[in-house]
């Protein structure tokens, strides 16, 4: 694989049948594995419950993400967290910590308004050598 070439994983909507989504739900460039940001739903619904059910959640579907590059948790070097309300920090960082104490990523953790009812996302950069 030469440096310029990219491989987009899962780019069909099957909430559109199946139709190509602007986005790729990750990119593989090279050795690192770029993952979009991931929202706490399933079948495109948000999962009902608070931080903790939903960051649950938002892990899940980034490992399912990362399995389509061959990736696990273990491989993610960095991740970007947004959550709607920072009193929900403490709870998040429990569940957060519980998926990622042998392996922890560099993460960053902000404040800000979510484009769905969800009261995290979570994006994810990970290095796995081909």
């Amino acid at each position: 694989m030469t440096g310029k070439q990219l491989i987009r994983y899962d780019t069909a909507d099957p909430q559109a049948g199946g139709q190509r989504r602007p986005f790729a739900k990750a990119v593989r460039a090279g050795d690192y594995v770029h993952v979009s940001g991931q929202v706490p739903t399933v079948n495109g619904e948000v999962v009902t419950g608070g931080i903790v059910a939903q960051t649950e959640q938002v892990i899940e579907n980034i490992k399912a993400v990362l399995s389509l590059a061959g990736c696990g948790l273990e491989d993610v070097i960095k991740v970007t967290c947004w959550l709607d309300d920072p009193r929900d920090f403490s709870s998040f960082n429990a569940v957060f910590e519980k998926h990622f104490i042998d392996n922890p990523p560099a993460r960053s953790t902000v404040e800000s308004r979510l484009m769905v009812d969800a009261k995290v996302e979570i994006d994810a950069i990970a290095w796995k050598p081909l």
